[in-house]
């Protein structure tokens, strides 16, 4: 090896300690108990790894497990699951909504980016323009009309109310369409000779060639809609709604600060953030990259 590139090595390794130290700071610091945790000088390894945080997390608070065709003007449902920890309900909540969440927005963002990229239409432009002034909107601007749109569709304090403000992600829409631009017009014009209509064009010789995009997306998109905190604490409020982050927080409220509890939850929050990363790193990095030399 180079003396360059033993120089990278080490300095690739120095920020990968740095970028992983907190995340093995909260997982340690789940299992510790009080007086490490509150020690006056870090206990980098527990010396005893105890479950306390875990029991606590898990036996706060109860709620049904699901919940299914909720009454009209009640806070009732007709159909109940089986009582658990509420930090369970919670967690399937913000997997179901960071999910959704991802697969609504790949799918529209995709669609509209293959649109603005390769059809020519009357206002094709100014509509691209508007999505690209968007991305400059900060989402306190647009809350109070995000707000009553949900309350007005039934949606407020229900996960939805979380999830369709993030299906037309303007950042989306953008990313897609460059990775779009890439999709030869010759490939499209030989299947529409060859009897293809739009629907198989798209999913047959789009969708393939975007892959990488896609898999960038799904990964900003699953995280965005994870760690949207304000969100989520404006439009949920029942206890059965809540996000995992939500929980934590309003559990944190009813006592003094525990920091074992919060490194708890925060571990818990971060096992599904992980698989996601883990399985789409491949399309992540791919797309990164494409996107940097087409920049």
């Amino acid at each position: 090896m180079t003396p360059y590139n033993v120089f990278c090595l080490v300095v690739l390794v120095i920020l990968a300690v740095l970028f992983t130290f907190p995340l093995y700071w909260i997982i340690t610091g789940a299992f510790k108990t009080p007086a490490e945790i509150n020690a006056t000088s870090p206990v980098w390894v527990p010396s005893e790894w105890v479950m306390t945080n875990f029991q606590k997390l898990f036996s706060k608070q109860s709620a049904p497990l699901f919940e299914m065709f909720k009454i009209k003007n009640s806070d009732k449902y007709l159909i109940t699951g089986p009582e658990v920890a509420a930090s369970i309900r919670w967690l399937i909540n913000t997997v179901f909504m960071a999910v959704a969440a991802m697969a609504l927005t790949c799918i529209t963002a995709a669609m509209a980016g293959y649109a603005l990229a390769k059809k020519r239409f009357r206002g094709r432009i100014l509509l691209f323009s508007l999505i690209v002034a968007a991305m400059a909107l900060p989402k306190q601007v647009i809350l109070i009309p995000l707000l009553r749109e949900m309350s007005s569709l039934g949606l407020y304090n229900t996960i939805w109310a979380v999830i369709f403000p993030t299906v037309g992600w303007p950042f989306g829409v953008f990313l897609m369409k460059q990775f779009s631009e890439g999709v030869p017009t010759e490939m499209l014009e030989a299947a529409r000779i060859d009897g293809a209509n739009e629907a198989k064009t798209f999913m047959q010789i789009v969708l393939p060639m975007v892959k990488p995009g896609i898999g960038a997306l799904a990964i900003f998109t699953f995280i965005n809609s994870w760690n949207d905190y304000f969100m989520q604490l404006i439009m949920l409020s029942s206890k059965s709604n809540l996000t995992i982050s939500l929980g934590i927080a309003k559990l944190q409220a009813e006592n003094a600060t525990d920091f074992g509890l919060i490194m708890a939850g925060a571990s818990l929050a971060s096992i599904p953030i992980l698989i996601v990363f883990l399985l789409f790193q491949k399309y992540f990095t791919r797309g990164i990259a494409m996107g940097a030399v087409k920049g």
